[in-house]
């Protein structure tokens, strides 16, 4: 398994759309995909306040808004190399 972080905020239409995208690709055996929750955490605010959705990878890189599942696709074939 892949764990992945999704960094979102309650009524962000991007975050879910972001989400919407990850679980279109059917993979949901491939990854753990966690949804962090920024507004609980003033720190989390401060780093992605303002560029969430950002999915981080296991090693520790992230994709910005917007992405797209082609991008997710090269990411995860990067770090499972």
């Amino acid at each position: 398994m892949i764990a992945l972080i999704l960094y979102s905020t309650a009524g962000c239409h991007l975050c879910e759309q972001a989400e919407q995208l990850i679980n279109a690709m059917g993979l949901q055996d491939k990854l753990a995909l966690t949804i962090v929750e920024i507004g609980d955490n003033e720190i989390l605010v401060e780093q992605y306040g303002v560029q969430i959705p950002v999915l981080k990878f296991a090693d520790n890189s992230e994709l910005n808004w917007p992405f797209t599942s082609q991008d997710i696709s090269h990411k995860l074939t990067l770090i499972s190399k």
